[in-house]
């Protein structure tokens, strides 16, 4: 056991940082929610990641995403993220994957040497296409629903995918995962709070974003901890 990881030893127990280091975890997306949840895996013990993103840090995510800062405005988030996980355990075995994901390399990027999938994506189609990817290789997976235009820390919670509700992105992965025969079986971090629509903003589409709504600095970093507990907790209990 590293010095660093003795109060975690107190809590886990030598077998659950064991079962932790061993364990193989898949990242993707890096922005408010991603980059906190990485953080928590690694600073948990979890001695295996993979993290993708295709982004660089613009001056806009200061508000709310862990790597950006206005010294690294225009550096390439797997980077900053990927530096700082090291730097918090020097022995991770870490693998950076700089892209946005598309449909056809979620299915070569998820493999089954994954213990679990976060899907911290968010656009709808790259989401959909990662799950697929996770379910159809069985792999257990866990997503992310919208966090913006949300203020209420009380209202998020982690269900099924079908019993999520009043989120609208969540409404929308409903329908398009049951067009692919999904109707359960993803776990789902989300809000029950209507999200404020006089928030929302309108974008050229680029990279499956239509639309975004406004964010603080919270909410986003609260549904990375629900998904990083989640998934701590199912690997000490593997």
């Amino acid at each position: 056991m590293a010095k660093w990881q003795e109060r975690a030893a107190l809590l886990f127990k030598e077998e659950g940082l064991n079962k932790l280091q061993n364990a193989n975890v898949l990242v993707v997306g890096l922005g408010g929610v991603g980059s906190f949840a990485a953080e928590f895996l690694a600073r948990a013990g979890v001695g295996n990641m993979t993290i993708v993103d295709g982004d660089i840090v613009d001056i806009t995510n200061i508000n709310r995403q862990l790597p950006a800062l206005h010294s690294t405005v225009g550096v390439p988030k797997v980077k900053i993220v990927g530096d700082r996980l090291l730097d918090i355990n020097p022995e991770l075995n870490l693998t950076r994957i700089e892209e946005f994901i598309s449909p056809e390399r979620a299915f070569e990027i998820v493999t089954p040497t994954y213990d679990y999938v976060l899907d911290c994506i968010d656009s709808l189609t790259p989401k959909i296409n990662l799950i697929l990817a996770a379910k159809r290789k069985r792999i257990k997976v866990i997503s992310n629903m919208g966090a913006g235009g949300k203020y209420d820390v009380k209202k998020v919670m982690v269900k099924d995918i079908s019993k999520t509700d009043v989120c609208p992105l969540a409404k929308n992965m409903r329908k398009r995962l049951k067009k692919e025969g999904i109707n359960k079986g993803v776990k789902a971090v989300f809000s029950v709070e209507h999200p404020d629509t006089t928030s929302i903003k309108t974008t050229d589409g680029k990279n499956y974003k239509k639309s975004f709504y406004g964010t603080n600095s919270w909410m986003p970093a609260l549904f990375g901890l629900h998904a990083a507990e989640t998934v701590v907790k199912e690997l000490l209990k593997k």
